[in-house]
């Protein structure tokens, strides 16, 4: 009887995420919306709240055997409200929280966990950003708007476990392999990858809508980095920000980089200035995705300009 009802949960639960997915693709989800989803028994994934506030990035959890891991410590506050939310799921311990890569909405909620016991995990090529951009980030908010985030007066924690390409967690009930696969949003970007379960949290290496960052980014790297993840038996994307969704949202987020580089290089080669560029960009199948004209996305054209020229907007 147990076995009978446990697979009727498993098939309920599988049910609802293929909802959730095609209900992605319908506009169902709403950007001010906070969202918890079981994908995968214990496995969950936490879709935040971007409109009218951003809160932070997406976070996630996978509980173990004996311990709980959690991908992405985001801001303070936002570390505080997941732990809450797995304290309803399992009293089990938080040990490790991975950070995929250091910016602060992803990484500036590890003093919260460190608190409490947990090592922040993240790849070998994020350490030095941790030190510099990372702690320099950390101790501005802290100085500017210490409430709005909740940094207060916390003392800062960057990653204390470091790997250099991959870090395989697997108790025989969950496996998690952290794997760094090259420099995409940052040089030291990290994905999470649940190969038991095709799932895979990307940090901002892929997002789902105008939520890219590209000023610490090489975006011909992160093409490369994109078709490694495309190759890979992925049946569920949890971005780095935005909405859950399939394999597919790879093809768009390599595409926008292909084809914004191609959409500049060919300017730049008919004489274009930046300014002009920045003017007459015209991508419209980014609108069609994101629901945003390509033309907004300044600082994105504005780098890669300067990729292509070897020259810094500005």
């Amino acid at each position: 009887m147990k076995q009978r009802n446990r697979r009727a949960v498993l098939m309920c639960l599988s049910l609802t995420v293929l909802l959730g997915l095609s209900g992605w693709a319908v506009g169902w989800f709403k950007p001010t919306e906070t969202v918890i989803t079981e994908i995968a028994p214990g496995v969950f994934f936490r879709k935040m709240e971007t409109e009218p506030k951003f809160l932070g990035s997406n976070q996630g959890w996978v509980i173990f055997e004996d311990f709980v891991l959690v991908i992405e410590a985001s801001f303070p506050k936002q570390a505080e409200e997941v732990i809450k939310e797995i304290r309803k799921t399992t009293n089990k311990p938080i040990r490790y929280v991975f950070d995929t890569h250091y910016h602060g909405d992803h990484a500036d909620g590890n003093p919260i966990f460190v608190n409490i016991g947990a090592a922040p995990v993240a790849s070998e090529n994020s350490k030095i950003l941790f030190e510099t951009k990372g702690r320099a980030g950390f101790e501005k908010a802290q100085k500017d708007n210490p409430t709005e985030f909740g940094h207060g007066t916390l003392k800062y924690a960057p990653a204390s476990l470091y790997f250099p390409t991959k870090l395989v967690i697997d108790d025989g009930t969950q496996r998690v392999e952290l794997i760094h696969l090259g420099h995409a949003h940052t040089a030291g970007d990290a994905v999470a990858w649940l190969p038991k379960h095709g799932i895979v949290f990307t940090g901002d290496a892929c997002v789902n809508g105008a939520f890219n960052y590209t000023g610490d980014s090489n975006t011909e790297s992160w093409i490369g980095v994109l078709t490694k993840l495309q190759d890979l038996p992925i049946k569920v994307i949890c971005p780095g920000h935005g909405e859950m969704t399939g394999k597919e949202l790879l093809d768009k987020q390599k595409r926008w980089f292909v084809d914004l580089r191609e959409a500049i290089q060919k300017m730049i080669d008919n004489g274009k200035s930046l300014d002009e560029i920045k003017q007459q960009i015209d991508l419209p199948f980014y609108k069609e995705w994101t629901g945003v004209d390509a033309k907004t996305r300044v600082e994105n054209v504005e780098h890669i300009y300067g990729e292509l020229t070897k020259k810094k907007a500005g």
